[in-house]
């Protein structure tokens, strides 16, 4: 069998959560800790960790993305957003945890409402920001609570069989996919450095750190990042530290170019010498809170914000936007050649969520060029679909019935760019209440493509757009409409999104995705997913200011049977017509005659009576 990228074992393990969840209270009380918190997320507050660090799955078996948790002598409740309310009652034993959104009631709301007096609830000062540490001391000094910041994190201290950390090998990332040398950015991040007002800045996101020195490296699943943190003085070389065991002969020449290698144990040293007497920048989102105390402790100001390089790569350059323009299109033909294959094979009845999720894969594989899949891909089935990031294990594998609809969301890793997409799929006849909110979702969709928007602009002044249509007949879907993504690094990055709470401007270069959805509890998902890329728009005649718009990098057909043309205007379906024109000339040639001819038929023009 090829190699597959993706697991579909069942990581939660709830049958193990009792026995773990008394021997942390037990670790607690001889702490002399009444309570805990513990947050999903390593050192440096990243989304997708190491097996090392997924302490909240570890303690309550929910493997999603994002959530928390809080466990008191006598009560327990688990944190998670709109993406995860049902996988969370699915994963979590109820009768152990409570649950609480972690958006409506976020764990400071929670311990105002919910913590005695005179509670000491610890929390481990590497694993939460000094924005989180602050709300959460405010929260407990409002009831009379104390806040207690652990040297130990006592579920270290119990999780027996804890994974190692990871040393997997660190690779250069290559300057034609870069587009721009480690010292040239080096340079441009140094005079930022400088325009701030401060004596350096802390890299405690890997993300930001790999971009910085042209590395790239495999120590967490999917994502091709290397951990580590950077220490760049204002003047002076950097001080890169990772652990060298990753670094072979020819990548440690090249980093030695551009910084002084250091190992992680020299960190807390190094960031005390830097830090006496000068003030240093610290990323408000990723910096830990115990990266302050350091600070702090060594006679440092922390100067706190968010850091200059976040905005810089999520900026692409040329070279990054010619690659992912590359990538989308070999990544396009690989997804149009599955969705021509499950057409053909879903009527028989065979397919479930695992094979089609397989297939895919190999599709991609097929292409020679393949690195990674982005994340696992979510593959729902019916009333899986419903599951905003379900995720597939052999104990939920679903068929793959006519009648139903299947949303699959995947995307690729190459070295030339991160790919994001989703299609739904109707199998069989669809309901017309599947295609009457199909269409709604579209409408959306096509709202955000055909933005047209002051430079300046937010994600949360454009988020409105996709909902209009489903807020006309009451409905809405519960997580963001965009996210930023990575160049051949994280398929979520910021500072910009497209959602309530984005308030990052839209910059040219930065690419996002347009993912509108209606989710059907027990029933069906509709999400319709593209990436698109922020460019310059045309002036208008007698506009007084320059304006940005979208282009749509993302190339695959929509499900025409599930569209009803009527409810689209003029504009609306000249659109679809436009876009799937496109779609069928760029990738007809790279497929073969079954294929292209599947395609010509699925890119049609839609009905116009």
């Amino acid at each position: 069998m090829a190699h597959r990228f993706q697991s579909f074992d069942d990581r939660s393990d709830r049958t193990a959560t009792p026995s773990r969840l008394t021997a942390l209270r037990a670790e607690l009380a001889r702490c002399g800790l009444d309570g805990f918190i513990i947050t999903r997320t390593d050192r440096h507050q990243s989304e997708y960790v190491p097996a090392s660090e997924e302490r909240l799955a570890w303690l309550t078996a929910f493997t999603g993305s994002a959530g928390a948790a809080i466990v008191l002598a006598g009560r327990a409740v688990v944190f998670v957003d709109g993406r995860y309310t049902l996988q969370v009652a699915e994963q979590v034993d109820g009768s152990l945890f409570e649950f609480a959104h972690l958006v409506e009631l976020p764990p400071d709301k929670w311990i105002e409402a919910n913590v005695a007096a005179g509670t000491r609830l610890g929390y481990d000062p590497w694993l939460a920001t000094v924005d989180s540490a602050e709300r959460l001391a405010k929260a407990c000094a409002n009831v009379g609570a104390t806040l207690v910041g652990v040297e130990t994190n006592p579920l270290d201290t119990v999780w027996n069989d804890r994974p190692a950390e990871p040393l997997a090998p660190v690779v250069l990332h290559d300057e034609k996919y870069a587009g721009e040398s480690a010292s040239a950015k080096l340079a441009r991040l140094q005079a930022e450095i400088g325009k701030l007002k401060v004596d350096g800045l802390v890299v405690s996101d890997p993300h930001g750190l790999c971009w910085l020195f042209n590395i790239r490296g495999s120590d967490v699943a999917h994502t091709p990042i290397a951990l580590g943190f950077a220490l760049v003085p204002k003047d002076g070389r950097p001080l890169l530290h990772m652990d060298s065991r990753k670094l072979g002969n020819s990548v440690r020449a090249a980093l030695s170019e551009v910084a002084e290698l250091r190992e992680p144990r020299d960190f807390a040293a190094d960031l005390a010498a830097l830090a006496a007497g000068h003030t240093l920048r610290l990323d408000q989102a990723t910096g830990a809170d115990a990266l302050a105390r350091l600070i702090s402790g060594a006679g440092g100001k922390v100067a706190r914000g968010s850091d200059p390089i976040t905005a810089m790569k999520a900026a692409k350059n040329a070279a990054e936007i010619a690659g992912t323009r590359t990538a989308h299109r070999r990544d396009g033909a690989a997804l149009t050649r599955f969705l021509a294959w499950f057409d053909r094979a879903a009527p028989g009845g065979t397919l479930t969520e695992i094979s089609a999720t397989e297939a895919l894969e190999d599709f991609r594989a097929a292409t020679g060029v393949l690195k990674d899949v982005s994340f696992p891909s979510i593959s729902g089935a019916g009333p899986n679909g419903a599951i905003v990031h379900y995720r597939v294990n052999r104990q939920t594998n679903r068929a793959i019935r006519p009648g139903e609809l299947f949303l699959i969301d995947s995307g690729a890793q190459y070295e030339d760019g991160t790919t994001d997409v989703t299609r739904t799929i109707a199998v069989g006849t669809p309901t017309e209440e599947m295609r009457e909110r199909f269409t709604r979702v579209l409408k959306g969709h096509i709202a955000i493509a055909r933005a047209v928007f002051p430079a300046g602009t937010t994600g949360a002044q454009l988020d409105s757009f996709a909902r209009a249509p489903l807020w006309q007949a009451g409905l809405d879907f519960d997580h963001g409409t965009g996210h930023g993504v990575g160049s051949y690094l994280s398929v979520h990055e910021g500072p910009a999104r497209i959602s309530k709470l984005g308030h990052a401007p839209l910059a040219a270069g930065m690419i996002l995705s347009n993912e509108p959805g209606y989710y059907k509890a027990g029933a069906y998902g509709i999400r319709i997913e593209n990436l698109v890329l922020v460019v310059e728009a045309a002036p208008v005649e007698g506009g007084e200011k320059p304006l940005h718009s979208f282009e749509t990098l993302t190339l695959a057909p929509f499900d025409r049977r599930l569209v009803v043309p009527a409810m689209l205007t003029k504009e609306e379906r000249d659109w679809v017509d436009a876009y799937h024109a496109r779609v069928r000339d760029t990738l007809a040639p790279m497929l073969a005659r079954d294929d292209a001819d599947w395609l010509v038929q699925a890119t049609a023009p839609l009905p116009r009576t």
